[in-house]
């Protein structure tokens, strides 16, 4: 019998602690497994008043559910569409790489930025921020912007604008004339406005 007891309890604790030992390890596989979500073809709508006022368009979502810093992931690129009161699309934005700070309600746009107004301008650069909770998007990197309606190309480091592109200051504007291949380094660097010399803003109305 005090053998038996002794087996007995001898088994009970292999069993705790093989217990204990899947529990631990499963904790860990599904911390993993929480922690990032994936999804493809992915469209997403940000509405005020039940009015539809983004729409972002990606081939894949990564959902980082940190508790910390969680955050959207979309690391094949990304289409923003921007409506205006009438519901239709004012502006629209591309990039091959996006990041969303799900605390601060921004979207960092990386690589090949191209960003479209309704009057077929077109802003270039290697970086921007919009900004949600502001509606507003911002750089400050090189920026080169095309008015086909103007027929005139103005370039510069560091830009504020809203988010339908109707109006938009370039902080550091320069007029000088650029090589193909300066004008694709620019737009693929890294620099500020801060590793350039200073001019006077460029501010547009939307006229």
């Amino acid at each position: 019998m005090i053998k038996f007891f002794f087996y007995l309890a001898v088994l009970l604790v292999s069993l705790n602690a093989c217990s204990n030992d899947i529990q631990e390890i499963n904790s860990l596989i599904d911390s993993k497994e929480i922690k990032q979500e994936r999804a493809y073809d992915v469209e997403l709508i940000y509405s005020d008043s039940a009015v539809v006022k983004v729409k972002v368009i990606s081939p894949v979502l990564l959902r980082h559910l940190d508790r910390i810093n969680p955050r959207d992931e979309f690391p094949n690129g990304i289409h923003v569409n921007f409506y205006n009161d009438q519901k239709r699309v004012g502006s629209y934005l591309d990039a091959k790489y996006a990041l969303r700070i799900e605390k601060e309600k921004k979207i960092i746009v990386k690589d090949s930025v191209v960003f479209y107004n309704k009057q077929n301008d077109k802003l270039e650069t290697s970086e921007l921020v919009w900004d949600e909770k502001n509606s507003k998007v911002s750089s400050e990197k090189f920026v080169m912007i095309t008015r086909p309606s103007k027929g005139d190309t103005i370039m510069g480091y560091g830009l504020d604008a809203n988010e339908d592109f109707t109006r938009f200051e370039i902080k550091r504007k320069f007029s000088s004339k650029m090589k193909f291949d300066q004008l694709t380094k620019a737009l693929e660097s890294d620099d500020t406005e801060e590793d350039k010399p200073q001019e006077k803003p460029y501010l547009r109305g939307s006229n």
